[in-house]
């Protein structure tokens, strides 16, 4: 009898133990926000301390400098002309990034990262997880964001790990643009490939590097390699939205 007691009442004891589950068991999945290593929010103003005269002024006709352009690229920008031109080919993602201008970045959802520039007034939407809903193509395509290099997830009841890692975003289903304004060309079958860090000084001023990968069967004998940074800024000033403009 006092066995059986004995047995019964440990028994009724390890119930709660038993419906925790075993311990140091995984938290469970955090959102991409929630994840995140940086805190990319806020306004950035690009320092262009490279490549300024294709970059701060309107390059002329024929001038292809550092751009690996195919034969039929070369071609093709040779027919440039900028009496006909479409402004805003080259506001797409492979020439966004380098315009001078302003960032405006926010998170639109637990998922989404929205990036607005005021040069040319555009806007992308960096998706973590599945690509969105086929459609047309757009300037600023479909870009897919992935956090790299992020630490492992803790236990549960032990602290975050220390943040780290970067931004990864690959973007596909572009409109045929421009690389540069005067003509520079990439099709529909360009993707582009970004990684987003963020640096540190000591004296407390953070930069923004973007490092562009374009790759395009079409236009490009080989991958066309850009590094662009900008500088945070306190708060919007500054900020100036503009229409899309060939000069």
């Amino acid at each position: 009898m006092r066995l059986s007691s004995v047995a019964a009442i440990l028994f009724v004891a390890g119930l709660p133990v038993l419906a925790q589950g075993p311990a140091g068991a995984a938290q469970p999945p955090r959102t991409p926000k929630a994840q995140a290593p940086m805190d990319l929010t806020g306004y950035w103003v690009s320092i262009v301390t490279e490549d300024w005269r294709y970059r701060m002024v309107m390059p002329p006709k024929g001038d292809f400098g550092s751009v690996p352009l195919s034969p039929e690229g070369r071609r093709v920008a040779g027919l440039w002309d900028p009496a006909k031109d479409d402004a805003c080919k080259a506001y797409g993602v492979p020439g966004l990034i380098r315009m001078p201008g302003r960032l405006h970045i926010t998170w639109d959802s637990d998922t989404v990262i929205k990036m607005e520039t005021d040069a040319g007034t555009q806007t992308r939407m960096l998706r973590f997880g599945a690509p969105a809903a086929g459609g047309p193509p757009t300037l600023q395509g479909s870009s897919v964001a992935t956090w790299e290099g992020l630490a492992p997830a803790g236990r549960a009841g032990a602290p975050p790990p220390a943040p780290r890692g970067s931004l990864k975003i690959v973007t596909t289903n572009l409109l045929p643009g421009y690389l540069r304004k005067n003509g520079v060309p990439y099709s529909e079958k360009a993707v582009v490939t970004e990684n987003w860090d963020i640096v540190k000084e000591p004296d407390g001023v953070e930069w923004l590097i973007v490092q562009t990968v374009v790759e395009d069967p079409t236009y490009l004998a080989q991958p066309f390699i850009t590094s662009t940074h900008f500088r945070r800024q306190k708060d919007s000033t500054g900020w100036a939205p503009s229409a899309c403009s060939a000069k």
